[in-house]
């Protein structure tokens, strides 16, 4: 039997915070890919899991020694409305690890069968939408973003009934952990004061322990997930991308990117690019996320005012304080991370509306995002680069009066510019998981049963600050032919 150094802690919580459950044996399953270095790191035998071995635990075949597996309780807001009962329908979490810094890890299986809270689904998934996860999260980690990790996916052998018919697949997910803002919204909506404390605690202990340490820890614990929520959007918009279903049962407490469903990276800048199929009122659009981020927040805070005081109106009054510090934290990070994009590593008090009258020329252009901060990293060394900026706008004049004044402002900075340029490339990627890649790589592994180009897409993303000539046209954006307008959830 398999081994993996399970060390469980969620499990040891009152049963009603989850059902025990086991994956549902597949017919034929066969290993895509295994996440070595991700392996070695969770203290996993990457040798071990290689091949059919690996192929009948990840499918959930076969349980690896010491896994307790369940399927966690959750509810949540879904675009706005309120569902008591939510959970995971079609996620099994075999248990955690202890990874080599220390770090404490969930291992899921996503797609492994019905738990009782699939809710009538088929508690499966499909090989499209694991492997945009696995590309997608993997790509998220080179980033340098704070995310869910991909360690394995296998095909099933069994179909599955999506708009078409489909092979089934099944993605390794690891994460700091599962718990959501809708896993406390699940007890709070029952009334369960000490379900709320119980889970409060246990997150302080396992993420946040500085937190125990505060004169007020369930305050200093929402502190603590604004901060990082925070951090995550701003970092999203920094690189383009949208999450594209940001319910609050898709938030994750750890702060981490969680629940790769319809996301996607836009191509052209617009603050108002919607991709998810499902959200017909562009609620999630890229612009609109630092709101979205505040507004789950505040139903994360509506949890746990009876932690806060007995007193209901001294605990709103509290959690609004609290809450108060999100758009200034959210305003900081991304603030200080637009202006390290332009090479802008001191602060002056212009520099954001220099900033920002880049991003309105570009929206105005319809430049593309990623390409216009690589090409100002040349131009930033130079004025000699200042034609590839141009050439990603319709009109170039739109740029042409800007890029004098932001090469001024440039020169007040201290470092030289070969030097500000190396800095700014380390930080503007040259390749992100385009819309129309992913696609390309779903089209090969569902029509042809290959995954040479899901291969291949990795490799480029794996290193993504640097110049891979031989890989030159994962850079650009896509034809008008190939552009992809909607992504789609896998249930």
């Amino acid at each position: 039997m398999t081994r993996f150094p399970f060390h469980n802690t969620y499990e040891r919580l009152p049963e009603r915070f989850f059902t025990r459950t086991s994956p549902t044996p597949v017919a034929a399953p066969r290993l895509i890919r295994l996440n070595t270095a991700l392996a070695v790191e969770l203290g996993l035998d990457p040798e071990a899991l290689a091949g059919d071995a690996g192929a009948t635990v990840f499918a959930g075949n076969v349980l690896p020694e010491n896994a307790e597996p369940i399927a966690m309780a959750y509810a949540g807001h879904q675009f706005g409305t309120f569902v008591r009962q939510l959970g995971d329908g079609r996620a099994i979490l075999l248990g955690e690890v202890v990874d080599r810094s220390g770090i404490r890890r969930d291992i899921q299986l996503k797609g492994a069968g019905r738990t009782p809270w699939s809710r009538g689904g088929d508690g499966r998934a499909a090989v499209g939408p694991v492997l945009r996860e696995y590309v997608v999260s993997e790509a998220m980690a080179a980033l340098g973003i704070r995310t869910t990790r991909s360690l394995a996916a296998v095909t099933t052998g069994q179909p599955v009934i999506r708009e078409e018919v489909v092979p089934g697949a099944v993605l390794t997910r690891v994460a700091a952990s599962h718990v959501r803002v809708g896993t406390f919204q699940y007890f709070a909506s029952r009334g369960d004061v000490e379900g709320v404390r119980l889970l409060a605690d246990y997150v302080i202990a396992r993420h946040y322990p500085e937190a125990a340490r505060a004169e007020r820890p369930y305050h200093a614990l929402l502190a603590a997930v604004i901060d990082a929520q925070a951090a995550l959007i701003a970092d999203w918009l920094l690189v383009g991308f949208i999450h594209g279903v940001m319910n609050t049962d898709n938030m994750s407490i750890a702060g981490e990117t969680i629940d790769y469903g319809p996301c996607a990276f836009m191509d052209e800048y617009d603050t108002a690019t919607v991709f998810s199929s499902i959200d017909l009122g562009g609620r999630y659009a890229y612009g609109n996320q630092p709101a979205i981020g505040a507004w789950n927040l505040t139903r994360l805070a509506e949890c746990l005012l009876p932690l806060f005081s007995s007193d209901e109106d001294a605990a709103v009054a509290e959690a609004q304080e609290t809450l108060s510090a999100y758009v200034p934290a959210f305003e900081r990070r991304y603030h200080a991370g637009l202006g390290r994009k332009l090479g802008l590593f001191t602060q002056q008090e212009d520099d954001i509306a220099l900033a920002q009258e880049l991003l309105r020329a570009m929206q105005a252009n319809k430049a593309d995002f990623t390409l216009t901060f690589r090409a100002l990293c040349d131009a930033a060394a130079g004025a000699d680069g200042d034609a590839a900026v141009e050439s990603l706008f319709t009109d170039p004049a739109a740029v042409r009066e800007w890029l004098p004044r932001w090469r001024s402002r440039l020169e007040q900075e201290p470092a030289a510019p070969e030097e500000r340029a190396a800095a700014m490339r380390k930080l503007n990627p040259a390749y992100i998981p385009r819309n129309h890649r992913a696609e390309a790589v779903i089209r090969a592994a569902v029509d042809e049963d290959d995954f040479g180009p899901f291969e291949e897409l990795l490799t480029v993303l794996s290193r993504p600050y640097e110049e891979q000539p031989s890989f030159a046209e994962y850079a650009r954006p896509p034809q008008e032919d190939q552009r992809v307008l909607q992504t789609f959830c896998g249930t």
